[in-house]
């Protein structure tokens, strides 16, 4: 009876390199889940600020205006980023069987 180690060893390193790349790809779902989940909330609370400029400019005379508008996201978006880090968390979260 012969037992080969070489090829044994081998397959349990190849099987090692996949643990870790799949520990990787977790690590990175987990991660960004976790920015779109943060996004999302944030979103629904903080107002992103506009600045328009209007003026006339002759020579060297300048008159204008500048406008500054609060807005929020809509709400849409808001739900989909949370949804989209949701189901991140969940897809990063799960054990390999």
């Amino acid at each position: 009876m012969t037992v080969s180690l070489g090829s044994a060893q081998s397959g349990n390193a190849a099987a090692n390199d996949r643990r870790r790349m799949h520990n990787r790809a977790v690590r990175v779902l987990l991660i960004i889940g976790i920015i779109l989940l943060a996004l999302g909330i944030v979103s629904l609370f903080v107002a992103v600020p506009t600045h328009e400029k209007h003026g006339i400019k002759a020579g060297p005379v300048s008159v204008g205006v500048e406008t500054v508008e609060h807005q929020k996201v809509h709400p849409a978006v808001s739900a989909v980023l949370i949804a989209g880090g949701v189901v991140l968390l969940i897809a990063g979260g799960r054990k390999r069987g």
